[in-house]
Parts: C-alpha cells; sequence; structure tokens
C-alpha cells in the first residue's frame, strides 16, 4: 500500500508522527505537505495528494491542517475524491466501510498524536464493505459530482 500525505503549516509535526507509523506498519508514504517552519496554503497540499489518489499512483490520501474542514472541502472539490474529516475511530472505520472514502482528513488542533494515529489505523485497516446498499449511494455521489 501507498499513501500520500499532506498537511499545511498547522500540522508538520503530526505528519511526521503519522508517516512514522505508517513506515512501522510496512505502508509507504509520500509526504506532499510542508515541513516545520515552513507556511503553505491547504488547498494546494490537498490537491497534490489527491491527484496522488485519483492517478492511481498512490491508495489512498491522509490530510492534515489544522482542524481538518479546510482540507477536506478542497479534496472533495477533486473529481473521484471522497474525502471525510474525522475525529472519532468509529467515523474513521464507517467512512471506509460504507462509503469507501479514499481521503482521511483531520485537524491537529482537534485531535492529539493517539487519536490520529487510532484514526489512520481505523481508516487505513478497514476495507470497503462493497454491500450494494453502500455501493448505491456512491454511485449517487458519484453522479452528483459527475
Amino acid at each position: 500500500m501507498k499513501i500520500a500525505i499532506g498537511n499545511d503549516h498547522a500540522a508538520p509535526e503530526l505528519k511526521l508522527a503519522v508517516i512514522d507509523h505508517l513506515k512501522e506498519k510496512g505502508i509507504e508514504c509520500i509526504d506532499m505537505g510542508c515541513a516545520i517552519g515552513e507556511k503553505c496554503d491547504y488547498p494546494n497540499a490537498a490537491k497534490a495528494v489527491c491527484e496522488k489518489v485519483v492517478s492511481g499512483e498512490c491508495d489512498l490520501g491522509i490530510l492534515i491542517c489544522g482542524t481538518g474542514v479546510g482540507m477536506s472541502i478542497a479534496a472533495n472539490k477533486v473529481k473521484g475524491i471522497r474525502a471525510a474529516c474525522c475525529s472519532d475511530y468509529f467515523s474513521a472505520r464507517l467512512t471506509r466501510e460504507h462509503n469507501n472514502a479514499n481521503v482521511l482528513c483531520f485537524g491537529a488542533r482537534v485531535v492529539g498524536e493517539g487519536t490520529a494515529i487510532d484514526l489512520v489505523d481505523a481508516f487505513v485497516d478497514t476495507p470497503y464493505s462493497n454491500e450494494e446498499r453502500h455501493q448505491k449511494r456512491i454511485d449517487l455521489i458519484t453522479e452528483l459530482e459527475n
């Protein structure tokens, strides 16, 4: 598995902790975010990560800003992206299982490192259920997108 991960200036430390955790799990990461001390605009990071996911170069994306909200709004403007802003394990798990979300967003000013790692694990380790009722709804979302 390969994951693109991006952040703005609110989250470089948390991004690095997430990357270290994913590498320990044997998951390759592409760092698309800014470094400690740099300033950047979250829509640019969201675009860079989402392009990697949509192209198929990466299986999933993770975006971290102050709240996760701005990143999720920007990410969902990219055709083919289903991004979810999550701050609890249950939502992170079900957004993969039911919505087949391909980008996880969260906020460094909302969750601590331990919760962030739990969110990432829930998102990465949960497969899409592929149940007919869920696929029907994803198809409806795709229709809205088109």
